[in-house]
């Protein structure tokens, strides 16, 4: 199905290098310890020619062009989940990407780019500031949280001037998670608005992401921008909307390629058509690949094979670079320093990354390019060995208990490990690996005092150093585990395809058979909670917490599970740990948690305060102050109760719960009418949330308003899980009977 060879672009005769293709002797290219070099001549005319050369591009743009006299604005665009082979501009006969294959076209495309992580968080790190995880600490989507320490290219050009501006499109990049600092408007606010759903993260439609980042756009015109915009569209589980769905209908894969290359048409059609008279420059790429189940694999997060490192890497900006194809090696960590490289704004010291413009202008480079790349979803949430590796050239290294050496030029899809018989380039590789070597953060979490007294508050007095892995052996090697994987996959599958009954039968069953997998736990506690049965819910949270202590977001959820199962003071005690961390902000799903679970408590004042700390994290977060306006509804402070939900809607009309919450204020005061057009207005929101349909259904129904009651109970009889809203549907059928 899949086309490997890149296509190259057709030649762009009206056009030369930006300085007379000097740049092949130009001087050393930004980039930190010494791991590559540009040629350099060390003849005094030469050493004259490119200091003139460069005084040139400084003052003059490509083939003549005068520079642009206002700074570049810079658009950062970022498609998740993207093969690079998975459109026409890299070779793929099939794909209907005409979007970004022009961007490739009219621009600089990097045919050897890759990705240092294959999960979303981390490569977005990554890409925002030049930065390896092993420097700034993510390693993965769940607990971990970008650094407030180091910048990016957001806080770097905010203060010098620029507008800067993201819209994200998918749940690993909540503001709470670190990146937004920096960013004038961040918007991640459908976070707040659509329920987070079982074994899948809450998304937005690129066409929403793109139409807002539009609007920010035209709101600030006279000032330098930074836009970054995020689609998720490819990312599984696939559902192209029409046409596309139609097209694809054997590769739906394809089909979300397709729509994400539309969502983005009306975002670069402006751009494009100015050609060279434009003035923003663009950087697209994709946080990572997908398996599509080679190797086993059928999505990513597990291996780090070529389908999920390598990615697409674009350069766009045609007042001062000329379209060309780029065989010189690209990586995430390369996108900062390039875009300060343009903007000619210094780099911050001792990056890992250095600028690509010198390769986009037709340079060659000396020397040898590592790339280190790592994959630790497997090693976190299941248990298994750590995937790191490093690249250097074409040969690639792997380093697992059964280690893996591949030549990508000869082998791209990589199936023939070379490891066994090239010992020597083993251990050549291996040296290459070890500058980046890190303490494991499975080990590194357990070890911390912080860790220990985690553990502590779930019942584990003994801390968690015994439970540290120093070394793993080939039965820890993912390659012999990833059958699992497909386990854990069918359950989630057999869930959302409707049969909650035998999906838990099968969840219990592996969770039972696997104890130390987190994610098992995670998995199982999340279907016990969907049949209703809390205290088993919380157990196996409990469980996967004690497996993965560093994980605040799985102490979130087994605090709220806790609270729901009438145990708030055991959450407040599991909970509070996780909130006076020292070293970062708490998540904020533990303020959130540890916050109801105080107010289930009686302890308002300190709920308030807890909820006040989540929302100095998050201010953008409206459903915080949904929460506080429940707090206040609890300790009998109804203008209190009042403003926050007034204030939620103000921030976002769109958010149902705040709707309904205000109503059921309303329906407290007496205050009828106004209390079933803020739940009509819920409902209509959000028709899915079946409690809030009932409550509607039902506070009509007894206020004698039949007709208007019976969409809704219709409705929610015809539609609510029967597994959790059995007694209510028997009574919304009753009403309904009772009626005719």
């Amino acid at each position: 199905m899949w086309s490997r060879t890149a296509r190259l672009h057709a030649s762009a005769s009206n056009w030369s290098p930006p300085i007379g293709g000097l740049d092949e002797t130009a001087t050393k290219t930004r980039c930190v310890r010494g791991e590559l070099t540009l040629s350099r001549s060390s003849k005094t005319f030469a050493r004259l020619a490119i200091l003139a050369a460069l005084f040139l591009v400084r003052c003059s743009g490509s083939a003549g062009q005068p520079h642009p006299r206002r700074p570049l604005n810079v658009l950062l665009i970022t498609v998740d989940t993207l093969r690079a082979d998975a459109l026409g501009a890299y070779g793929h006969a099939s794909a209907l990407t005409p979007w970004i294959d022009k961007l490739a076209r009219d621009g600089v495309r990097f045919d050897r780019a890759h990705a240092h992580n294959v999960v979303t968080l981390p490569s977005h790190a990554n890409l925002l500031s030049g930065w390896l995880p092993i420097d700034h600490g993510v390693r993965d989507n769940s607990g971990f949280r970008f650094p407030q320490s180091i910048d990016t290219i957001a806080t770097i050009l905010k203060a010098r001037g620029y507008r800067t501006g993201a819209f994200v499109s998918a749940f690993p990049l909540d503001a709470r998670f670190g990146l937004a600092r920096g960013f004038d408007e961040y918007d991640d606010r459908f976070v707040d608005t659509t329920p987070r759903p079982a074994f899948l993260e809450q998304e937005r439609r690129g066409t929403e992401t793109v139409a807002r980042a539009r609007a920010w756009l035209a709101a600030g015109q006279g000032q330098p921008t930074l836009c970054w915009v995020h689609i998720y569209e490819p990312h599984f589980p696939y559902a192209p909307p029409a046409p596309f769905s139609a097209r694809f209908r054997d590769v739906p894969y394809d089909g979300d390629v397709a729509a994400a290359d539309a969502a983005l048409g009306p975002l670069l059609e402006p751009i494009l058509s100015r050609g060279r008279d434009g003035d923003t420059l663009v950087l697209f790429t994709s946080d990572h690949g997908e398996s599509l189940g080679e190797h086993g694999e059928s999505t990513h997060g597990i291996f780090a094979y070529e389908a999920t490192l390598r990615v697409p890497f674009i350069l766009y900006a045609p007042s001062i670079l000329a379209p060309r194809a780029v065989s010189t090696p690209a990586r995430h960590v390369d996108a900062l320093p390039t875009i300060l490289d343009v903007l000619n704004v210094p780099l911050p010291s001792g990056l890992r990354g250095r600028s690509l413009i010198p390769a986009a202008r037709g340079a060659t480079e000396t020397g040898t390019l590592v790339t280190y790349f790592e994959a630790f979803s497997g090693a976190l949430n299941r248990g298994w060995a750590p995937v790191t590796g490093v690249m250097r050239g074409d040969v690639k290294y792997i380093d697992l208990p059964i280690p893996e050496l591949y030549d990508v030029s000869a082998d791209p899809k990589e199936q023939r490990n070379l490891a066994d018989r090239e010992a020597r380039r083993v251990d050549e590789m291996r040296a290459a690996l070890r500058p980046y070597a890190n303490a494991q953060p499975v080990a590194a979490a357990r070890e911390s005092a912080e860790t220990r007294e985690r553990l502590r508050s779930l019942g584990y007095a003994g801390g968690g150093e015994t439970r540290s892995r120093p070394t793993y052996t080939a039965a820890d090697d993912p390659k012999r585990l990833i059958v699992l994987d497909a386990d854990l996959q069918a359950i989630v599958g057999q869930y959302l395809g409707g049969d909650l009954k035998g999906a838990l039968v099968r969840a219990r069953g592996f969770a039972g058979a696997h104890p130390d997998m987190a994610l098992a736990q995670l998995q199982l506690g999340h279907l016990e909670r969907e049949s209703g049965n809390l205290p088993a819910a919380a157990a196996a949270i409990r469980r996967a917490l004690v497996l993965a202590p560093q994980n605040a977001q799985t102490a979130g959820l087994l605090g709220a599970y806790l609270t729901d199962a009438g145990q708030p003071a055991e959450a407040v005690r599991v909970l509070t740990p996780f909130a006076a961390t020292d070293s970062e902000a708490p998540d904020i799903e533990v303020l959130v948690s540890l916050g109801l679970a105080q107010a289930r408590l009686r302890q308002f004042d300190a709920a308030l305060a807890t909820l006040q700390r989540a929302r100095s994290q998050a201010p953008n977060n409206a459903m915080l102050l949904v929460h506080i306006g429940t707090v206040g509804l609890m300790a009998d402070r109804p203008d209190e109760a009042r403003r926050a939900f007034e204030s939620a809607i103000a921030q976002n009309p769109s958010l149902a719960r705040a709707h309904s919450s205000l109503g059921a204020l309303h329906a407290d005061a007496g205050r009828k009418d106004a209390a079933f057009a803020e739940w009509k207005t819920a409902a209509s929101l959000d028709p899915s949330e079946y409690g809030r349909l009932y409550l509607l259904g039902a506070s009509l129904t007894r206020a004698g308003r039949i007709a208007q009651a019976r969409p809704y109970l219709e409705f929610f009889a015809a539609t609510a899980p029967p597994d959790r809203y059995q007694t209510q549907i028997a009574q919304a059928r009753s009403w309904l009977s009772g009626a005719r």
